[in-house]
């Protein structure tokens, strides 16, 4: 009885959705009881947006319910990549608690990160043999393509991890690229990674009525990011990994694959690159911490977390609809082009805000020095 159950995809589904809920609704109170008892609060400096101590660590919830989820789909997993989606997020829980615990350095989490990656890399199904033709490149050495996995999920799960700086901003952001990739596997009939998705979901909307509360404030932290950010990562290699022969459900060019991925990692992806930038501008380093990310600007503009979380992730989802529609009509070549002068239109328009910010500030200041 239990096991016809757990093979129905409906059923299946719904609890997904509502058991990761409820797991983290109720075990991240218990989270922020022991953070607070032991006085393990992420305290505010020049950088953040909150000037009150917060708990942190609600990826250790996360956590949790993944691994309880994936023992309940795993009817499904006919890649048998479970265990290896357990040994990599362990490797992340890991790594992440102990940043917040104690501060980890960027290279430790790289090297664990990157061995987390390699132990999605040991299951045949999520191996990349070929581009797709994306500028011209179709099957490529194998070490290259291991080579570029690597870097490019290190890429996802860093660029992540730095999007989460206010209110709701890397939930929202999240979940918009979950549903997203949702709705590709389930029209693939990849039901694993569909129910996988719907269970970060639930995850995500249970945590967001506590980093939204005012009274219950908690965030996700390293813990939290890196986990989620490996997930993504785990669902751009799954869709990046999807024979050419099967790819008949949507309209856009197979060629254009990793175009659309850029389009759904968008915000994370635009955002990390665009600091980078103006970091080795200003002849610093890319880790070096600052208030030039897109939510700072926007808050320090006058948008509250909230607003700015759905300005972003309206963005997100409009952008994606924009790219997929031109994916259908334009090749690669073409489609790298517009991705290119979107990132320079948007790199214009936040150094546009960013210096009217500077300037309204600089007046503000003499005005009170005057008076």
């Amino acid at each position: 009885m239990l096991k016809e159950i757990l093979s129905n995809l409906t059923v299946v589904s719904i609890l997904a959705v509502v058991n990761s809920f409820l797991l983290v609704y109720f075990i991240i109170p218990k989270i922020s009881w022991i953070i607070q008892s032991r006085q393990l609060l992420d305290h505010p400096d020049e950088r953040s947006s909150h000037s009150n101590s917060v708990p942190t660590m609600a990826g250790v919830a996360f956590f949790i319910t993944l691994i309880m989820t994936l023992f309940f789909i795993q009817h499904f997993d006919s890649d048998q990549v479970s265990l290896n989606i357990i040994a990599g997020i362990t490797l992340l829980f890991i790594i992440g608690l102990k940043d917040d615990l104690v501060l980890a350095t960027p290279r430790a989490k790289t090297i664990m990160a990157t061995c987390a990656i390699l132990f999605m890399l040991f299951s045949s199904a999520m191996q990349v043999h070929s581009f797709h033709g994306f500028l011209g490149a179709h099957e490529l050495p194998l070490m290259f393509t291991y080579m570029a996995v690597i870097l490019m999920m290190l890429t996802i799960i860093n660029a992540f991890n730095l999007i989460d700086g206010i209110d709701g901003l890397a939930s929202i952001v999240a979940i918009i690229i979950f549903s997203i990739y949702a709705l590709i596997f389930f029209a693939y009939h990849l039901h694993f990674y569909f129910l996988l998705c719907l269970s970060v979901i639930g995850i995500l909307l249970a945590y967001l009525n506590y980093n939204f509360s005012s009274s219950k404030k908690i965030f996700m932290g390293d813990t939290g990011s890196l986990i989620i950010g490996f997930c993504i990562g785990i669902c751009t290699l799954k869709f990046l990994a999807i024979p050419d022969e099967l790819f008949n459900p949507f309209s856009f060019q197979t060629e254009n694959k990793l175009i659309v991925i850029a389009a759904i990692l968008w915000i994370p992806l635009f955002d990390m690159f665009r600091v980078i930038m103006v970091r080795l501008y200003h002849k610093k380093s890319p880790f070096y911490p600052d208030r030039n990310h897109m939510h700072h600007i926007l808050i320090d503009a006058g948008l509250s977390h909230f607003e700015t979380t759905m300005v972003l992730g309206f963005s997100n989802y409009l952008f994606v609809i924009v790219i997929i529609w031109l994916s259908s009509f334009w090749n690669s070549f073409k489609m790298m082009a517009v991705l290119a002068a979107l990132f320079v239109a948007g790199v214009l328009l936040f150094y546009i805000l960013k210096k009217k910010i500077s300037i309204k500030n600089k007046t503000n200041n003499t005005l009170q020095t005057n008076t």
